[in-house]
């Protein structure tokens, strides 16, 4: 897997989401199955089966943590001057075929909220502004149209200042 960028911000919470996992779920959960193993038949054991699952969802979960940590790219957007669109550029664009105008930040894909105008680095219209500059236009290929795009404005504003969906210790927690 190559590398995966991401806002200092983005690492900060895959990690506490792994630490949290790791050391406070992951015990609970197996103390649970080891109390339910206690109660005696495990083949009909409802409470056993369950500990058990979510043990293996954990695990699931804690291994993919683990691999985005590890080829994890962090930048710090702020320190860019924005001038040319690049990760964490703030960038407003008007469809050259509706004169609409449309808001989109670039951000790794585990920040990503398509619907708030966070958009992966990887996406088409992402790769396809990357390097671009105000006055700049560009076409995108999208999966059922293609779509030409002027780029009005490009500046930095903070990723997790923009998202609406930031997980937090209880969203974590497999119930």
């Amino acid at each position: 897997m190559s590398s995966e960028p991401m806002s200092i911000e983005g690492y900060d919470l895959l990690v506490e989401e792994f630490k949290y996992l790791l050391e406070e779920e992951k015990p609970k959960v197996a103390h649970e199955k080891l109390v339910a193993a206690a109660q005696g038949d495990r083949s009909e054991n409802a409470d056993y089966h369950a500990a058990k699952e979510k043990l293996r969802f954990i695990d699931k979960r804690l291994f993919y943590l683990n691999r985005m940590i590890q080829n994890s790219q962090i930048i710090d957007p702020s320190l860019h001057e924005h001038k040319k669109v690049s990760f964490g550029s703030s960038v407003k664009v008007v469809n050259m075929d509706t004169d609409e105008e449309e808001y989109y930040t670039l951000c790794g894909v585990l920040e990503s909220e398509p619907e708030n105008g966070l958009i992966s680095i990887h996406s088409p219209l992402a790769k396809a502004m990357i390097g671009k500059s105000e006055g700049d236009e560009f076409k995108v290929q999208l999966p059922k149209e293609s779509k030409e795009y002027e780029i009005e404005s490009v500046h930095y504003t903070n990723i997790f200042e923009l998202k609406k969906n930031i997980r937090t210790r209880t969203e974590f927690a497999f119930h």
